[in-house]
């Protein structure tokens, strides 16, 4: 029976990637769908526009091949995704020094689309705080910089609510029942914003070297060495395995750090340092934190809004995270970044 025409994306890339080199009419009597072939025709220009398919030929000769970008960028329903216990996912367990040296140069991670909407929401941002004085700008800094220490803090396991966050950081007062160290991991926070605020182009080019200063910022006066690692770690949630050696992870570092300085988009570049940095894991701890800030520096660095992350859920963020350990599948996380982006143009400044 003939399968109805509504939303058959998922259906369409998987018949594609499993019949490759396929034409329009193969695809339609493949499926069986309900359409003519031009209007599948105007659905697979859809996905070729997202980057999840490439067209080949021209016209009657057209024919269809899954994207190099179809894997890290195709859509995850994440709630069904993680209905599979650990050991009955089907993952990638090894570190991918392949994503990084040779995968991500060659593709993007954005759509047209979704640049272009990015790009109208910087616009937004750049006229807004052309409009603001020094003064009203620095609020909304130290306003933005409150809620990105809390929730970055938050997502590590932090209970600092955000009244009390914004206790400790303007008036160094801390919250009764609260550990030492949760105070010092906010404190680093706004310490390490505060260093790349003065220095703007810290992080350009990125290095090895300012990755490691910026950890250093973050982790002060808590049991965390700064070193990059020489040994095993583990991730809970997942069955994933970074790797274990200073001299591979020094090595994946930088790899990362050539890849993003070659990008040009800076939405690339701050999307990249944050999901590289977690991925490669190269410090004991610190290292989603030591992300989050780097990713903010290159966007100030270009005068870009900054991200506070603040109403992002952690759960949905720690899944993100581990959907791109182990599928090395960036779009549930780009989902994340982009929204977080648009709450910031849209609530600070």
């Amino acid at each position: 029976m003939p399968k109805k025409s509504e939303n058959r994306k998922e259906e369409i890339l998987e018949f594609i990637q499993e019949h490759p080199n396929c034409t329009s009419q193969v695809i339609l009597d493949g499926l069986k769908l309900e359409i003519s072939v031009a209007t599948l025709r105007r659905k697979l220009q859809d996905l070729v526009a997202e980057e999840l398919i490439v067209l080949i030929g021209e016209l009657k000769s057209r024919r269809y091949e899954m994207s190099p970008a179809y894997k890290m960028i195709r859509p995850i329903h994440l709630e069904q995704y993680f209905e599979k216990e650990i050991d009955e996912r089907n993952i990638l367990e090894k570190f991918n020094i392949d994503l990084i040296s040779q995968t991500l140069h060659a593709i993007s991670i954005f759509t047209k689309a979704e640049l272009d909407h990015l790009h109208i929401l910087q616009k937004k941002f750049a006229s807004n705080i052309s409009k603001l004085s020094e003064t009203e700008y620095n609020k909304e800094m130290e306003r933005l910089a409150i809620d990105l220490s809390w929730k970055s803090s938050q997502i590590e396991g932090n209970t600092y609510s955000l009244l009390e966050t914004e206790r400790l950081l303007k008036d160094k007062e801390t919250a009764a029942g609260k550990t030492k160290e949760e105070a010092t991991m906010l404190l680093n926070h706004k310490a390490a914003l505060d260093f790349i605020i003065e220095h703007t182009n810290y992080i350009e080019p990125i290095t090895v070297s300012s990755i490691e200063d910026i950890h250093s910022i973050l982790v002060k006066e808590l049991d965390i060495k700064r070193n990059i690692r020489n040994g095993r770690v583990g991730i809970t949630g997942t069955n994933y395995k970074p790797l274990d050696n200073a001299f591979q992870i020094k090595e994946a570092l930088t790899a990362m750090c050539a890849l993003i300085n070659e990008k040009e988009n800076v939405f690339e570049k701050a999307l990249l340092v944050l999901v590289l940095i977690s991925y490669i894991q190269p410090f004991a701890d610190g290292n989603k934190r030591t992300a989050r800030i780097i990713s903010n520096a290159i966007l100030m660095n270009h005068q870009y809004c900054p991200i506070s992350f603040r109403t992002v859920d952690s759960i949905e963020y720690k899944k993100a995270m581990l959907v791109f350990y182990e599928l090395n599948n960036i779009s549930p996380f780009k989902n994340i970044f982009i929204n977080q982006f648009e709450f910031a143009v849209n609530t600070y400044f």
